[in-house]
């Protein structure tokens, strides 16, 4: 694990295996980017035709994680692969991705109460959240993995926000199948569990943490 420098501009001296872990950290990244995507377009027009709050939230964290899988990308690029420097601004930057999320669902469901708008079912929104919880803990894992030895929590963060992703798409397809019974409150209170889970993981990232848990 390479030691965090805070913002010490200075460039390190790393050793080769710390490279192809940064190098596979990117690669990852890319990936993932090219999922999230076709994910996010997916989930939001599902979403808005169901009038799904939590699957609008899932959809739209999604491009959180796009931004998050850029973050890691700028850092370990070029001449910032071998910079501390680099490593604190995307912690920084992937921790307010994080923090997106949480103001927006809140607003959204205080919005859906007030007006008196209800989820419907919608058979798109469970194919592409059935999907996600079954591929994004793969990445999750490996990201944190690969953060912890590179001692890199942006990585480790965005490997966060991939876990959270399969965690939303679980809770939003519970909120599905209640809300085809006709338990329309569900939608909305597991809309705002994710707001509270995505503030704290980017208070965590934001601190430093990630890659310790």
């Amino acid at each position: 694990m390479v030691p965090d420098l805070g913002t010490d501009t200075r460039a390190m001296a790393l050793p080769a295996s710390w490279v192809r872990d940064a190098r596979r950290a990117r690669a990852l990244s890319l990936v993932t980017l090219a999922w999230l995507g076709f994910e996010s377009a997916l989930g939001l027009a599902a979403g808005l035709s169901a009038h799904s709050v939590a699957l609008i939230g899932w959809g739209w964290s999604s491009l959180g994680e796009a931004l998050a899988g850029l973050i890691v990308v700028w850092r370990f690029t070029g001449s910032r692969l071998r910079s501390p420097a680099s490593e604190h601004r995307a912690r920084r930057a992937v921790a307010v991705s994080f923090w997106i999320l949480a103001p927006y669902l809140v607003v959204h469901v205080a919005y859906d109460v007030a007006t008196g708008e209800r989820a419907a079912p919608t058979a798109l929104g469970v194919v592409v959240t059935t999907i996600s919880l079954v591929s994004m803990p793969v990445l999750g894992v490996a990201k944190r993995r690969l953060g912890a030895r590179l001692g890199s929590a942006a990585t480790a963060g965005e490997g966060a926000q991939n876990l959270l992703c399969a965690l939303m798409a679980g809770g939003v397809l519970a909120g599905l199948a209640a809300t085809s019974l006709g338990w329309w409150w569900v939608d909305p209170a597991v809309a705002l569990l994710l707001a509270a889970v995505a503030a704290r993981e980017g208070g965590n990232t934001w601190r430093g943490h990630s890659c310790a848990h």
